[in-house]
């Protein structure tokens, strides 16, 4: 199949902030896809064992959480640019004792007061394809990290087509809340593509960085920045 018969990318809001929203994000279970992400981040940065992380795009913090309690040694950063996604948030970070080891700050990327290389680790889920210009994510990755530090981002996929993302969300997202469905199925029409992402990696100057695609609907890129 040709390139440009593929489903042509349909931009989502950069922001969730509506409480219903938030709401139906923090109670949903997302162990089966967020459980993974500490372990992509250690196969592909097995001497990596703590320090300052910052986690970008954190939302209700359930990666955050679970990444803390992956990595005993790490304090966490976590930013996002919805405040009411951030109000969940700290609760849930309050529920799991982290309190001394996760902050959660109100921020809208790009943000110069987090670009000064003092971060030992980054990590990032399903933030990429909220961007229009993508590129100043990758650009603020590498900027808020140490020289050397692992970077790791994950994100969807964008399917063939229509159907494809229809069929998907019936498959991942039975029985969840209208809302959660609604955003699962923008989400994946907004999503970019492996071949995408390597080309926003080379126009942010990181083509060192590698793209996988790691099941039918998700894709790690990561690097050492």
């Amino acid at each position: 199949m040709y390139y440009s018969l593929y489903m042509q990318r349909t931009p989502e809001p950069e922001l969730m902030d509506e409480q219903e929203q938030a709401a139906a994000y923090a109670a949903a279970d997302w162990s089966e896809a967020h459980e993974k992400i500490s372990g992509y981040f250690r196969q592909r940065f097995p001497e990596f064992t703590g320090g300052r992380v910052i986690d970008l795009g954190c939302g209700t913090a359930d990666v955050t959480i679970r990444f803390a309690r992956a990595y005993p040694a790490v304090t966490v950063l976590g930013i996002d640019g919805s405040e009411v996604m951030l109000s969940f948030g700290r609760r849930s970070v309050r529920h799991a004792g982290l309190d001394s080891r996760i902050t959660l700050e109100n921020r809208y990327l790009p943000d110069a007061r987090i670009e000064k290389r003092t971060f030992d680790a980054l990590i990032c889920n399903s933030l990429l394809h909220h961007f229009a210009d993508p590129v100043v994510l990758w650009r603020t990755a590498a900027r808020c990290v140490k020289p050397g530090a692992p970077v790791m981002l994950v994100d969807l996929v964008r399917p063939a087509d229509h159907e494809t993302a229809v069929q998907l969300v019936k498959e991942h997202a039975k029985g969840a809340p209208p809302v959660l469905e609604r955003d699962f199925t923008a989400s994946l029409h907004a999503a970019y593509r492996v071949d995408e992402v390597r080309q926003q990696l080379i126009t942010a100057g990181l083509p060192q960085f590698k793209v996988e695609q790691v099941d039918v609907l998700h894709l790690v890129a990561w690097g050492i920045a």
